[in-house]
């Protein structure tokens, strides 16, 4: 009786796990560095408004910061123009009662909103600068773009959800911007990062990208400035980085 062929011996070596894809730039060189010039020219504080009719004329593009109480906006925007204590960071969160402005190169102005969340005030003082910014979005037609910041520790909660019904019913753009990545691991980050985009893939104002940064490290920042200068006017569509070409080969490899 012929025998069967002996099985071949499992190789001991394991099989390398196929690796995914590296992010493709969204910007060329040429936009960052142009976003680069921008927020290293003269920023300062110019204003705390405690009501929308203080603020300036709505005549220069503006974009605005908003978030939890402690979600690190002073720091963001501190990393974003390079200037340590230009926006002052409270030891106590949710200090931030008023509408603070910054006005970047004499053509954008950068607002810090008030933080929501667990703000060490009576119920009637919360919904009174809570209010403040309903207002602000409600009443700027030169609001470019919220930027709303979100511990990337954390991800999206429950109290934030007020927060992105309040963006859509006004019908501003927004984009989540993940703050302090330093603190998790890389692989973490980019998986945050993608379970946001999904958790706002069917919210009307949303923007369909989603920023990870790091103030204490710099990470993001310079994608963020971009970003921000796109918004504002002053970026066009030549920065946009090219879309990667997909070939049939990488399809039927997948």
């Amino acid at each position: 009786m012929t025998k069967p062929p002996a099985a071949k011996p499992a190789s001991s070596k394991p099989s390398s796990p196929k690796q995914a894809p590296l992010p493709q730039p969204v910007f060329t060189a040429e936009g960052l560095e142009t976003a680069r010039i921008l927020f290293a020219r003269p920023a300062e504080f110019i204003m705390g408004a405690a009501q929308v009719d203080q603020m300036p004329p709505p005549d220069l593009p503006e974009v605005a910061f908003a978030g939890r109480s402690n979600v690190g906006k002073s720091s963001l925007i501190n990393a974003l123009t390079g200037r340590h204590g230009l926006a002052r960071a409270s030891t106590e969160p949710g200090r931030t009662r008023e509408l603070n402005l910054f006005l970047l190169d004499e053509c954008v102005r950068l607002v810090d909103l008030p933080g929501y969340g667990f703000a060490r005030a009576s119920k009637g003082e919360t919904k009174k600068f809570q209010n403040l910014g309903r207002d602000y979005l409600r009443g700027r037609p030169n609001l470019k773009r919220v930027y709303l910041l979100i511990d990337s520790r954390h991800g999206l909660k429950s109290v934030d959800t007020e927060a992105l019904d309040a963006l859509d019913l006004a019908a501003v753009s927004y984009q989540i911007v993940l703050t302090k990545a330093d603190k998790i691991k890389p692989g973490e980050a980019a998986r945050e990062a993608e379970r946001t985009l999904k958790l706002i893939a069917k919210r009307p104002a949303a923007f369909p990208r989603v920023a990870v940064t790091s103030s204490a490290k710099g990470g993001g920042m310079a994608e963020l400035r971009a970003e921000i200068a796109m918004a504002c006017g002053k970026l066009d569509d030549n920065a946009l980085a090219p879309a990667p070409v997909i070939k049939v080969a990488d399809v039927a490899a997948d």
